[in-house]
C-alpha cells in the first residue's frame, strides 16, 4: 500500500513551550540550593529606605513608620534598613539630602513634613519609589502628582486634611450626641 504526501504525515516532535518566569525562578531557586553552602553564604543585602523631613527627629512618627513597616513584615535591623534624614526646618538642605540618597539606590523614599521634601525627592530621581506624607498642602498645586486618583510617575502618597475635617467631625459627633460636654482627642 503506497500512501500518498498528503495522507502521509511525519509525526513532528512536539514544539516545546517557551519557559515561564515562574518556572525560571523555581529551577533557579532548586539549582542554588544544591549549591555548596560556601559558595552561597555571602551576606544577603537588606532593603534601605530613605527617610526624609522637613523637621527634627519625632519619635512618634518614626515609631508609627516602624509599625507600618514590621505589619508588612518589614523589621528594622533584620531584613530591613532605614537612613533618617532631618532638615530641622533647613528647607535648602533637602535637595542635597535627596539626591545622596537616590544616588545610594534607597529600595523607597518617605518624604514627610510638609511638600518641600516630597518635592526634593522628586527632583532627585524619577526611578526611586516616593512615598509622600503632607499636611495640608495640594500635592498637585505644588508638582508632586498630576492627581490624586492617578499619581502617576514614581510618587505617591498621602494628604492628611486636618482642621476642616476635625471641625466637621465634631459637629456629627454633637448631632449624634447633643448631651456631651467633654471631648479627648489623641
Amino acid at each position: 500500500m503506497v500512501h500518498s504526501p498528503k495522507s502521509y504525515r511525519h509525526a513532528a516532535a512536539p514544539k516545546p513551550k517557551p519557559m515561564r518566569r515562574r518556572e525560571f525562578i523555581v529551577i533557579l531557586a532548586s539549582s542554588a540550593a544544591t549549591l555548596p553552602v560556601s559558595t552561597r553564604a555571602q551576606p544577603a543585602q537588606v532593603p534601605l529606605i530613605g527617610f526624609l523631613s522637613s523637621f527634627s527627629s519625632n519619635e512618634r512618627i518614626e515609631a508609627a513608620f516602624k509599625r507600618g513597616l514590621a505589619e508588612e513584615g518589614f523589621i528594622e535591623g533584620q531584613n530591613v534598613a532605614i537612613e533618617y534624614n532631618y532638615a530641622e526646618q533647613h528647607y535648602e538642605l533637602l535637595s542635597e539630602r535627596a539626591r545622596d540618597l537616590a544616588h545610594r539606590q534607597v529600595a523607597a523614599i518617605l518624604a514627610t513634613g510638609g511638600s518641600f521634601p516630597g518635592r526634593a525627592a522628586k527632583a532627585a530621581t524619577t526611578r526611586i519609589p516616593i512615598v509622600f506624607v503632607t499636611g495640608g498642602e495640594d500635592p498637585i498645586k505644588d508638582g508632586l502628582v498630576d492627581s490624586l486618583d492617578r499619581p502617576g510617575g514614581n510618587v505617591t502618597g498621602i494628604r492628611a486634611i486636618s482642621s476642616p475635617v476635625n471641625v466637621k467631625r465634631l459637629e456629627l459627633l454633637y448631632q449624634l450626641v447633643p448631651n456631651i460636654r467633654v471631648m479627648a482627642c489623641s
